[in-house]
This record gives structure tokens, C-alpha cells and sequence, in this order.
């Protein structure tokens, strides 16, 4: 879902979570990136729907960004490729602890101790 229409939808005919994502990148110019319209869709499907992400993710901080915004949960899909193409299921480790570690850098350096201290007061500029 990349429209908050269909995500609102979405959350009223029942489902129990929604991925937000520009479906593999912006096939077209006009197309907003995952995390722009983030914010917009984690308003208007409120509690009702668990919302994560898929799209730009690539450092911790990304991550963490994500989580700030509202989102529940956050797909890492190319750099687990990347990992695997390049040394197979240690390079998807390698990867996994990259990421784990950038991101906890970024929750120490946002002065946040925990996932539930992430919010989108800590991000600059703030959101719109």
C-alpha cells in the first residue's frame, strides 16, 4: 500500500497489518518514496492495523527512522540480498548484525533506550 486511501480501505475491511512500499522502487517520477508517505498511513489507520514498511531500507538508522515514524515492524529485503549474493548465509548474518548495530547506535544517539521511546519528536525536520 503506498496511498493512504488504500490503506484506510484496508483497515476497514478488517485486515491486520498493511506493508507500506513503493512496490521495488518509484516505477514512476511522481511516485512518493515508502517513508514520505509513512506518517499519513500510520494516522489514518490509527490502532486498528499494524503497519510496517518495505522500501530505502539500508542502515540502522533507516530503521529507526521507520520506527519513529510509526511504523510496527521493518523489511530489509536487498541488503539481505546483497548479504546472500555476495558469501551466502554469513554475509546475510554479517548484514543482520550490521543493521542491528547501526541501529542501536541510532537509538543511543536519538537518546532513546528502548523501541517504545522512538517517536517522530526525535526525528529533524520534523514531520509535516
Amino acid at each position: 500500500v503506498l496511498h493512504v486511501a488504500d490503506a484506510a480501505m484496508a483497515a476497514d475491511i478488517g485486515v491486520d497489518a498493511i506493508i507500506v512500499s513503493n512496490h521495488g522502487g518509484r516505477q514512476l517520477d511522481c511516485a512518493p518514496s515508502s517513508i514520505s508517505v509513512l506518517p499519513e498511513i500510520v494516522t489514518a489507520v490509527g490502532s486498528r492495523v499494524e503497519v510496517m514498511i518495505d522500501g530505502g531500507i539500508r542502515r540502522g538508522s533507516h530503521i529507526a527512522k521507520a520506527l519513529a515514524l510509526g511504523a510496527r515492524g521493518v523489511m530489509i529485503g536487498r541488503p539481505y540480498i546483497w548479504g546472500l549474493a555476495t558469501y551466502g548465509q554469513r554475509g546475510v548474518t554479517h548484514v543482520v548484525e550490521m543493521l542491528r548495530t547501526e541501529f542501536e547506535m541510532a537509538m543511543a544517539l536519538l537518546g532513546a533506550p528502548g523501541i517504545a521511546d522512538l517517536g517522530p519528536d526525535l526525528l529533524w525536520p520534523p514531520p509535516a
